[in-house]
């Protein structure tokens, strides 16, 4: 018998300085049996950074097939697809080929020599491609704040998410990488 994901239920207020954009989400969230808790928080920050109509979280994991968020097709093209973690330059041409754009948001220990290694190549695969490295130490911490059913402030601002919630702070710093 399988094991079943954890659920999670997120409201974020979202105050998205860079974009304009003030909006409340209600984010019902599964972590996947193999999953960290910092890769599904590491989900959840992407969610935010690229809050638009329609985005929604995928089976991810679950179906390597599939972005772990994306914009669904309109007129046979995916308008978004982000993969958090580290994919494979084969998996980022895919997505080129099915999405108009494609984000990256890697966070863990090794995305230094991830990208290092693989981002020149990475960087041919898809036309429109961001690439984005939250700060792992600033992930885990806010991981181990990390409650079944949370009520978060969202603040983005330059290359920064302040979270707040009624028991928990984080500031989590990123860097773009492409």
């Amino acid at each position: 018998m399988a094991i079943k994901p954890t659920i999670y239920k997120f409201r974020i207020n979202l105050s998205d300085l860079n974009r304009d954009i003030y909006e409340a989400y209600n984010l019902t969230v599964a972590l996947h049996p193999s999953e960290t808790a910092e890769r599904m928080m590491a989900r959840v920050l992407a969610y935010c950074l690229e809050a638009r109509e329609d985005l929604v979280f995928c089976k991810g994991l679950s179906d390597v097939e599939e972005a772990d968020l994306w914009v669904p097709v309109h007129d046979g093209k995916t308008p978004l697809w982000v993969d958090v973690g580290e994919p494979t330059a084969e998996r980022v041409k895919k997505a080129g080929r099915l999405a108009d754009e494609v984000a990256i948001y890697c966070f863990n220990s090794k995305a230094d020599t991830w990208w290092s290694i693989n981002g020149a190549k990475i960087q041919r695969e898809a036309k429109s491609l961001r690439v984005v490295q939250f700060n792992w130490s600033e992930v885990e911490a806010l991981s181990a704040q990390l409650e079944r059913t949370m009520d978060l402030s969202v603040t983005l601002t330059g290359q920064s998410a302040y979270l707040a919630g009624d028991s928990m702070q984080a500031e989590i710093n990123w860097q773009t990488l492409l």
